[in-house]
């Protein structure tokens, strides 16, 4: 395995929404957000402290389209093989193989519990040496900046199932298992010895999801702009182990995403 396989490496937006999701979360996370310059095909690409670190498209308007929701994509080695296991270990892929240019391969798809996300093979060939040695400090999941991705959480009628499926695929390892009472195991993972995610129960959720924790410098101020712009505060301020805040939230069309930093 690379540097780069198993880690969180980008976050995706549908929406129905477009214009209105880039102006809520350049409010709410500082981001600079701007038109990727797709030939057919409007893709907003969202900055933050010089990293590159989420998309941003129209959802389509079509009944049975999905509701507006977050997809977080995990860095795999070999896009083309790593869909062929998650088919061999019970998931579905929905979508791809395919190439996308300049940035790599991709593959969208299922666990076999239906929580969607995704997966992509970085094009090295393409990166700079500065691009790659900011790529293996973080990239788009920075656990040390604002505005980047800084925890993924999975919700999951089965977590142990859930847990067994991604660390087959990535090479996660378990973390701390925490007892939430009626919220059944809070099971943290690790790659490569650092906690990234955590797994559990589906609590409140309305089905299977994964759910991206963005790193916020305060979370008090975060929660108001959030209010300010048009979303929802459904959870939080909690404090967590170690210190931190989180704060589960919506944006104004419905997509589900949390903040985490200090109070």
């Amino acid at each position: 395995m690379t540097d780069f396989h198993g880690n969180p490496c980008w976050f995706e937006l549908g929406t129905g929404d477009l214009d209105g999701a880039r102006r809520f979360y350049a409010e709410v996370l500082g981001w600079q957000v701007a038109d990727a310059g797709m030939e057919g095909f409007t893709y907003l690409l969202a900055q933050a402290d010089g990293d590159m670190v989420a998309g941003m498209m129209a959802l389509e308007r079509q009944a049975g389209a999905p509701p507006p929701n977050w997809t977080i994509y995990l860095a795999v080695d070999d896009c083309d093989q790593s869909a062929e296991l998650i088919t061999a270990a019970g998931g579905t892929v929905l979508k791809g193989p395919a190439d996308i240019p300049g940035t790599g391969r991709f593959a969208v798809a299922t666990d076999p519990q239906g929580a969607v996300f995704g997966i992509l093979q970085p094009d090295m060939s393409s990166m700079s040496e500065a691009e790659l040695r900011k790529a293996r400090e973080g990239g788009a999941f920075n656990q040390r900046k604002a505005g980047h991705g800084n925890w993924i959480e999975l919700m999951s009628p089965d977590p142990e199932a859930g847990f067994e499926f991604y660390s087959s695929l990535f090479g996660w390892t378990r973390g701390q298992a925490m007892d939430m009472g009626e919220m059944g195991i809070y099971q943290l993972f690790r790659r490569g010895g650092t906690d990234i995610g955590a797994v559990m129960g589906l609590g409140e959720a309305p089905q299977p999801a994964w759910l991206p924790y963005f790193g916020v410098d305060g979370v008090d101020a975060a929660i108001a702009r959030i209010t300010a712009a048009g979303g929802r505060v459904a959870h939080g301020p909690q404090e967590v182990p170690g210190g931190a805040f989180i704060a589960v939230a919506t944006d104004p069309q419905g997509a589900w995403f949390a903040v985490v930093g200090p109070r």
